[in-house]
């Protein structure tokens, strides 16, 4: 079945209908990793986008159990070659059963380079796929244009509280959007992990007497959660031991002070070299995010650069003067990527008072 992705500015990328055939409009953006694209389709903070995979073949490892959550997140998938025939000794299924079980709408055989460099030129932008041959070129592009995401996080969070039991430290995390590797982590260091939906009062966690707080990452402009921004901003103020990955550095940002833009095209992949500011050591990290915490905004007595971006000097993460707080852009445990920055949460574990 022919499938046509349309972009807000009108260019048009005919293709193959793979995964369901519904027609959806969603944010076009574009991910750099060779590998991992399971993880890609099943981390929240892909919530409300359509993903373009840059390397041109996905699907040779088929559906394997390497998933960030219980369900896609994603709106959609572009590829520039589907594999119907996988080969690996861990494969479930194929890639495009897994998108038609789960109702995401796919396009296979688009020009992924010319769309991804369409892409970086002039930023991300809302796009459409749909199977419609005879489609109204003028009548779609308001709508597309027009078209807004919502309250992400709310349909990311968990519903309820739930406890992965562990004889070490006490974690309460933040669910923002929280990937299955972030509790995994914890879970190996030995910690009891407290998992709370976004929407949890401080006041709720405090009373629960945790050894630290981790603040997920997750999707949509941290801008827009000023509910839970009130809330980090009096988890940060309790003084225990708090640590923020992705979205959870932003808002732990903002509930101090500093300010976030929305940026060109945003960092997807797990191959983005970030630098520690007091070490000088690089370390390649997976990221998943279209905002950014500008540098400038930070007030030096209350919070300090701790990590940049190699490629575009943006900002990777940041410490904080009270030395119970830090967060980073990134992701330190990402299974898809480089994991030599995992040491992150033995840091964080170390401000706790360590699990010994």
């Amino acid at each position: 079945m022919k499938a046509f992705l349309i972009l807000e500015n009108g260019t048009v990328f005919p293709g193959n209908s793979i995964g369901s055939p519904k027609e959806i409009i969603s944010e076009i953006v574009f991910n750099t990793s060779m590998t991992g694209y399971l993880d890609v389709l099943t981390t929240p903070s892909y919530a409300g986008q359509a993903v373009v995979m840059t390397y041109p073949l996905i699907g040779n490892c088929g559906v394997t159990p390497d998933m960030e959550s219980t369900k896609p997140w994603v709106d959609g998938l572009i590829v520039r070659e589907l594999v119907r025939r996988p080969s690996n000794f861990r494969c479930q299924g194929t890639l495009e059963d897994f998108l038609v079980k789960n109702d995401i709408t796919g396009i296979a055989g688009v020009d992924t380079r010319a769309l991804t460099r369409l892409l970086r030129n002039n930023g991300t932008m809302n796009g459409m796929i749909t199977t419609d041959e005879n489609y109204n070129l003028e009548e779609l592009l308001p709508r597309i244009k027009a078209h807004r995401a919502g309250d992400l996080v709310s349909q990311v969070t968990c519903a309820e509280k739930k406890v992965l039991p562990g004889k070490g430290k006490r974690v309460a995390l933040l669910d923002c959007g929280t990937r299955k590797s972030i509790e995994r982590i914890l879970n190996e260091r030995e910690c009891s992990v407290m998992v709370y939906p976004a929407s949890t009062s401080a006041e709720t966690i405090l009373a629960e007497h945790p050894d630290g707080i981790l603040l997920s990452g997750g999707p949509g402009d941290p801008r827009e959660c000023g509910d839970i921004l009130a809330e980090v901003k009096k988890l940060y103020e309790s003084g225990l031991p708090l640590m923020g990955i992705g979205l959870g550095h932003q808002l732990l940002a903002l509930a101090t002070g500093a300010t976030v833009a929305k940026m060109k095209h945003g960092h997807r992949g797990s191959n983005y070299p970030v630098r520690d500011i007091k070490t000088g050591r690089v370390y390649i990290s997976t990221q998943s995010h279209g905002y950014v915490v500008e540098t400038d905004s930070l007030d030096p007595e209350v919070a300090k650069e701790s990590f940049v971006n190699v490629n575009d000097r943006t900002n990777e993460g940041i410490s904080y003067q009270n030395g119970n707080a830090f967060s980073v852009q990134f992701y330190p445990e990402a299974s898809q990527g480089v994991q030599s920055s995992s040491y992150l949460y033995d840091l964080f574990i170390e401000k706790m008072g360590g699990n010994q």
